[in-house]
């Protein structure tokens, strides 16, 4: 922004270089870029993984199923406090415990299965989540948290796209600089050893 406004006030400045309008009229496309183009690739980019996790979200609550599975006893290891990343801001006390349910074919199984529920001892029943084959799984995704981690990685996209676009104006900026400095160089080292020597008009 300080490029593109510095020049439009410098515009009839006769000291005003070349390269200088070159590098407001990047700067005025990295803008339009960050301000226009950016967001509308995080739009796009977080529709696409809300579209992909929404589709996960159906298929994982298709193919998961809650059943009631009876503690026989805790499992080693201490509860602990985590988040449930399939479910949105939900922190919840989880517990090892080895229990034992039906398969929905009416087999027994037995394992080690978490459980949030507050009562672990012996004998307790809890809630647990199988696949459709009886074996334990973790909770399925539901759709708030599928819409959070979309707009998530919508927003990771706009910042990446700025992060790209003002990398790429600041190489432009880089060379341009480069190219003036060589052409100061090189005019430096064709005028530069005739000053002070007699004759010279200097």
């Amino acid at each position: 922004m300080r490029a593109v406004t510095g020049v439009w006030r410098w515009r009839r400045n006769p000291l005003r270089r070349a390269t200088d309008r070159r590098e407001a009229w990047v700067a005025l496309v990295a803008l339009l870029l960050m301000v226009l183009a950016a967001p509308a690739v995080g739009w796009v980019c977080g529709s696409l993984t809300d579209d992909a996790l929404q589709e996960s979200v159906r298929a994982q609550q298709a193919q998961r199923r809650t059943t009631t599975a009876v503690v026989v006893r805790r499992a080693p290891g201490a509860s602990r406090l985590v988040t449930d990343p399939e479910v949105s801001s939900e922190r919840t006390t989880q517990t090892s415990v080895v229990a034992r349910w039906k398969a929905p074919d009416g087999t027994d199984r037995r394992g080690t299965v978490t459980t949030s529920s507050r009562k672990t001892d012996p004998g307790a029943e809890v809630k647990i989540w199988t696949d459709l084959d009886g074996r334990p799984a973790l909770r399925p995704m539901d759709a708030p948290t599928a819409h959070t981690h979309a707009a998530l990685a919508g927003v990771g996209a706009t910042l990446l796209a700025v992060g790209v676009v003002e990398g790429g104006r600041r190489l432009i900026v880089w060379r341009m600089v480069r190219g003036r400095y060589t052409q100061i160089d090189r005019a430096w080292a064709k005028a530069g050893p005739d000053w002070g020597r007699t004759g010279t008009g200097s």
